[in-house]
């Protein structure tokens, strides 16, 4: 097998076993976080229903706010978008979300985030 097959393998098998311990409803909805090299996405989703309660990135709140640095993929930015999608979440009612990590560590640009989400206001 390729080597990256194997690298994609493993990856997908990461987030499989993170996502079947982390349900989301809509009272308390997953919040999915996608990491690239350049941003970071956020999506609070109700797996219950299928469907997107809100979502965020350092992209969207770069071209809409300007962030405080121009590289939307470090820690800065994304705790920024941590306090937007806390804010987006309070204005749909929610207060309460389970963190779905996908197959990253909680260190660096995850723990920015969450940390950032936490004071906005969200409960993990």
């Amino acid at each position: 097998m390729k080597k990256w097959k194997k690298t994609a393998q493993r990856t997908r098998r990461r987030t499989m076993r993170n996502r079947k311990k982390v349900r989301g409803t809509a009272d308390r909805p997953r919040l999915s976080v996608f990491r690239s090299s350049r941003y970071i996405y956020v999506q609070l989703i109700d797996d219950l229903s299928g469907e997107t309660l809100a979502s965020s990135s350092s992209l969207m709140l770069e071209r809409a706010k300007g962030l405080s640095s121009k590289y939307g993929g470090n820690c800065d930015a994304a705790k920024e978008v941590g306090l937007d999608i806390a804010a987006k979440a309070k204005d749909k009612g929610l207060t309460e979300v389970r963190l779905d990590r996908g197959p990253y560590k909680y260190h660096g640009r995850i723990k920015a985030l969450s940390d950032g989400a936490r004071e906005g206001g969200l409960v993990f």
